[in-house]
């Protein structure tokens, strides 16, 4: 297929120089292979049938194909590195980072419709994207921002839900509990239960997702005024796009933040599917549970320490070191403080990726965009000087094999310039931005028809016979 080739193309630039050289071209093409059509759903159902036949074709021509060798290293390793999964929203590269159906953050900065000129792309055209696998005119981001606004209603009983809970429970536990209580209007399930052809599976997990993504800011927003604004709730504005009305919703009316939740939701909508969050929700959807199942299962993913709750302990730590320290620590003083965290047992957080092996995009991106937005942020500074303090120190030490920043380094500073200081609601923000990368993919599952994931475990015992026999 033509657009998966161009894909192909794309994934094979390789240094940004090159990306610069070849960008122009790329979005060229992929402007022609936008539709004429605004309805997300009707192009979807174009899509479709061809990709189940790409799929079928792959799986009977090149279904004995082999990946690669398992090594005792990465079952006991928590299967680190083993090939295992169908993703085709997004690729990571341990040297690129992610691509977004082939396209690279700068690119789809490039090429994504924005809210003004030279704006950050709308999280509506990221959706858009992931989907379809085609970048999407003004127009078509248009009418998805209506469609989103229209399904963004929350029932009563969702809120009431909430509010059963202690207001100090932490703020991932009760999105968690938000979502789960909206479970009870899937489409999926009601259909399910009526009896519906497999082929069918699709278009009631495409209403379920669409109204997932469209209420969990409103869910999001009212767990934020709840724990910190004394339960005074904002209402949506309907004249907003996504990005800038979860921000409006939290109580943010600075066009600059607005960019910044803009930006914040698209880097962070996606990371292919062997991180936590998307894995879980991609296991749970496997045996059939609906949307809203699946997502609040990867939500309680995302709320561990070693995953989406890094952001928090980032802008924690940080504040540690100004708080010792001093906002204009020096570069000899941050390493003293960096030596003292490690030797103590503990990591720096922000540093070190499971795959990435320089560093992430989504770091680089939010760091230009302090550099326009907010240079002499006493905080940035700080995080820039760590930019250059840190990765020595883990090389050194020898026991990190990726020692650059990932995306956790430098969002919490952002939010906290802009009034966001609330570190322990910043997975929450993540959560609402993973739930366009989770519900794209698990509408595709659906329509492949993907099964039930089932992989095989076994016993030391059984590794250690094993070895021997070897």
């Amino acid at each position: 297929m033509v657009f998966y080739r161009g894909v192909s193309l794309l994934s094979k630039l390789r240094s940004r120089a090159v990306q610069q050289t070849n960008l122009s071209n790329s979005v060229r093409w992929l402007q022609v292979q936008t539709s004429s059509g605004l309805d997300l759903r009707s192009e979807l159902q174009e899509l479709i049938p061809e990709q189940q036949d790409r799929l079928k074709k792959l799986k009977s021509e090149h279904g004995k194909v082999q990946l690669g060798n398992i090594t005792v290293d990465m079952v006991l390793g928590g299967m680190r590195g083993m090939t295992g999964l169908l993703w085709e929203t997004s690729l990571l590269d341990p040297d690129e980072g992610i691509r977004f159906r082939g396209l690279s953050i700068p690119e789809c900065q490039k090429v994504l419709p924005a809210a003004k000129p030279g704006g950050e792309p709308l999280p509506e055209g990221l959706l858009w994207l992931l989907l379809t696998g085609k970048v999407p005119s003004k127009e078509q981001v248009d009418s998805l921002s209506q469609e989103l606004r229209s399904r963004a209603t929350v029932p009563d009983h969702v809120y009431k839900t909430i509010d059963a809970l202690p207001v100090t429970a932490h703020p991932m536990t009760q999105f968690a509990t938000g979502v789960m209580a909206l479970q009870v209007q899937s489409e999926f399930q009601k259909a399910y239960e009526k009896g519906i052809h497999k082929s069918k599976l699709w278009e009631p997990t495409y209403e379920d997702s669409m109204s997932l993504i469209a209420q969990v800011p409103l869910v999001a927003a009212y767990v934020y005024r709840r724990m910190y604004k004394n339960g005074n709730t904002i209402p949506k504005d309907d004249s907003l796009d996504y990005g800038a009305n979860f921000a409006h919703m939290l109580g943010f009316s600075s066009s600059d933040m607005h960019e910044l939740m803009r930006l914040y939701v698209t880097i962070h909508s996606d990371h292919e599917g062997g991180n936590v969050s998307a894995h879980t929700g991609h296991l749970v959807a496997s045996a059939l549970s609906d949307p809203y199942l699946s997502f609040a299962a990867a939500l309680n993913g995302l709320a561990g320490p070693l995953h989406g709750l890094a952001n928090q302990e980032v802008l924690l730590w940080i504040k540690s070191v100004v708080e010792e320290c001093g906002e204009n620590i020096s570069k000899e003083q941050l390493k003293d403080y960096v030596w003292k965290t490690l030797k103590s047992g503990k990591v720096v957080p922000g540093f070190g990726h499971g795959v990435l092996r320089k560093t992430d995009p989504r770091y680089t991106c939010q760091r230009e965009f302090a550099l326009k937005h907010l240079p002499e942020d006493p905080l940035f500074q700080l995080v820039a000087k760590l930019y250059e303090v840190v990765p020595p120190i883990l090389t050194e030490l020898g026991k990190v094999k990726n020692p650059w920043p990932n995306v956790d380094a430098h969002s919490g500073v952002l939010l906290n310039y802009y009034g966001l200081t609330e570190a322990r609601y910043y997975t929450v923000l993540f959560g609402v931005s993973r739930a366009l990368g989770i519900c794209s993919q698990l509408i595709w599952d659906r329509a492949l028809g993907l099964p039930l994931e089932r992989p095989k475990s076994v016993t030391m015992e059984w590794l250690e016979n094993h070895c021997k026999k070897a």
